[in-house]
């Protein structure tokens, strides 16, 4: 109970503090840092980031190393270092031996039915700091993040690859898009291709519309790329989202791909969907207007939408 009321005490203290640079608050924030308490220091951490206060820097790392020693006992959740790299990472430090040890670190604990890394999201900001300091063998690192057992991990590789900007990445997501992998990752692969490579990207996506695929969970695969092509806003993709429109018997399908048309906000596949709504199925013109309706806000187009419904002999039946 002693030690409970102590840590409610430093959060306490931690809330009250409205001047983060101010001496007393410093002190404070460094007395934290020196602490044992993981979710304080995780606290202090995220006031250091907030307020930039680079003076801080070394007692960060101060305490990102003491809580790497029997990690388990004194930063049980991964809470404290994960929060340190994230301030660190915002604050441009620029020593790779922190975030290569936070990009390799596992971190099992007891979890209800055996063990559970609680460490994913630290490797993930360490492989987006690596990158924003160019480490020179950062892509092996990321690499081997890609295969990482967690899917959280994985994601955060993609994202560090995609940070880099660097097409020469590309390889490492095209075989890791081609393994039957969660969704999630699936899905933030295909928008890292379609943004470092769109040219030699899309052909790789636009397979994975075919229903022949032998992955498991085909159709819900099939969906995740259309939203993914709709969300890169590529002109090309119009196309081969249209064609799985037309091919497609499935309703959810038919209406992810008009979602999908949708969310490319060009003037071509948003006239198509205009054109389903003047002359389309009933079930057709619905399925747009509901696409379209990322579009509400927009006045004009918002506009266009309602006069292209009420030109329709069946105009009663939507509700626009």
């Amino acid at each position: 109970m002693a030690k409970s009321r102590k840590l409610e005490e430093t959060l306490a203290a931690l809330n009250q503090i409205a001047d983060p640079t101010s001496d007393a608050a410093i002190a404070t924030l460094q007395k934290v840092l020196a602490s044992k308490e993981g979710i304080a220091i995780a606290q202090a951490s995220r006031l250091i980031r907030k307020a930039e206060i680079q003076a801080l820097m070394p007692d960060l790392v101060a305490a990102f190393e003491r809580c790497m020693v029997k990690p388990e006992t004194t930063d049980p959740g991964c809470l404290a270092k994960t929060a340190i790299a994230e301030a660190l990472y915002h604050l441009e430090y620029s020593e790779e031996g922190l975030f290569l040890a936070g990009i390799r670190h596992v971190q099992r604990e007891s979890a209800w039915g055996g063990k559970q890394d609680t460490a994913p999201a630290l490797r993930s900001v360490c492989a987006l700091s690596l990158v924003r300091m160019n480490y020179s063998l950062v892509l092996s690192e990321l690499a081997d993040l890609l295969a990482d057992p967690e899917a959280e991990a994985r994601i955060g590789a993609v994202r560090a690859i995609t940070y880099t900007n660097n097409p020469a990445a590309a390889p490492l997501l095209r075989l890791r898009v081609q393994i039957d992998d969660d969704l999630p990752v699936f899905s933030e692969c295909l928008l890292a291709l379609l943004k470092l490579t769109p040219g030699q990207a899309l052909p790789l996506a636009t397979r994975f519309l075919e229903p022949s695929q032998p992955l498991s969970s085909a159709a819900e695969r099939a969906s995740t790329v259309a939203l993914a092509l709709g969300e890169s806003r590529l002109p090309e993709a119009f196309k081969p989202l249209q064609h799985w429109w037309e091919r497609s018997r499935d309703p959810e399908q038919r209406k992810t791909a008009l979602l999908a048309i949708a969310m490319l906000r060009q003037d071509e596949p948003l006239n198509f969907l205009l054109s389903l709504i003047a002359e389309g199925r009933s079930p057709d013109a619905k399925d747009a207007i509901a696409a379209l309706s990322l579009y509400q806000k927009d006045e004009v187009l918002w506009q266009r939408v309602r006069q292209t419904t009420e030109q329709r002999p069946d105009y009663k039946d939507f509700n626009v």
